[in-house]
């Protein structure tokens, strides 16, 4: 169990995330941080639900793709439900934009060490209201196993810990991405079968590159959009275009069923 104290020396130095991500570039030290801080890591970004179109031709509910499904889903699973009290990432850099009290959901037997003055384990009822809202305040999930937290929360062990991160794109620790070494960046992806695109209604406003992107994978060139392989599929350059130009097209065979199968053998939640 972490005392309070090193959460707060944790937020204090959170403003030099990216000078800390750049370390694990460094040969040598790069390997010792990736197998202390994020061996074994596997997270989805999951795109917002808003984003993805609704198929005319589907006829029942429970076959439209909504990627909060795959949050609902985990959260039935588990037996061991914790909210944080607070967004850390959103307190360390006392954001203005988005709620600091909504916190992580972690989910497994192992989120029952966390430190009881950090948060509070919750029904079922309470998780899935608790997602929800952090949905209807824009901010986007990612979910997995992430060794980080483990370490910086004292519990364990890490196959019992799932992470319900709720990203905002000005606070969020993963805007280190960018900075982090390819290999541990790799094990933060887009959910399975989605895809970003821009279309040829682009006008090159640049509202999506103006700090939309916590992967930094949209920019201008020219008079017009262009998105990179970095791209993680959240969907709020998909949001904020205001000439509708950005698409995110999905395969809704791989795309709830594909995180979940991918997901699952990865902690264990019963």
């Amino acid at each position: 169990m972490i005392p309070l104290w090193v959460v707060e020396l944790i937020k204090k130095g959170f403003p030099h995330r990216f000078t800390l991500a750049r370390l694990t570039r460094v040969p040598g030290l790069g390997r010792l941080m990736d197998h202390a801080l994020f061996e074994g890591d596997d997270l989805i970004v999951l795109a917002k639900d808003q984003v993805i179109p609704i198929e005319q031709s589907v006829e029942r509910p429970e076959e439209t793709v909504v990627p909060s499904r795959v949050v609902e889903h985990f959260i039935r699973q588990a037996n061991y439900l914790w909210i944080m009290d607070a967004c850390i990432c959103r307190e360390a850099m006392h954001c203005q934009d988005y709620p600091r009290d909504l916190g992580c959901l972690f989910l497994g037997e192992a989120a029952m060490g966390i430190n009881p003055k950090l948060g509070r384990r919750v029904s079922q009822a309470e998780a899935l209201a608790h997602a929800r809202k952090c949905r209807e305040a824009g901010l986007v999930h990612l979910i997995g196993r992430n060794k980080l937290d483990t370490v910086w929360l004292g519990v364990g062990p890490g196959h019992k810990l799932m992470t319900i991160c709720n990203c905002c794109p000005c606070c969020c620790l993963w805007r280190a991405l960018p900075h982090l070494s390819p290999g541990i960046s790799a094990r933060i992806t887009r959910m399975p079968g989605v895809t970003v695109a821009v279309t040829e209604r682009c006008t090159g406003c640049g509202i999506c590159a103006d700090q939309v992107c916590f992967a930094d994978a949209i920019r201008l060139d020219g008079d017009r959009a262009v998105i990179s392989e970095a791209c993680r599929g959240c969907g709020r350059c998909v949001d904020v275009c205001p000439e509708q130009a950005i698409k995110m097209t999905v395969d809704p065979g791989r795309f709830v069923q594909g995180a979940i199968a991918r997901l699952t053998p990865r902690v264990e939640l019963s």
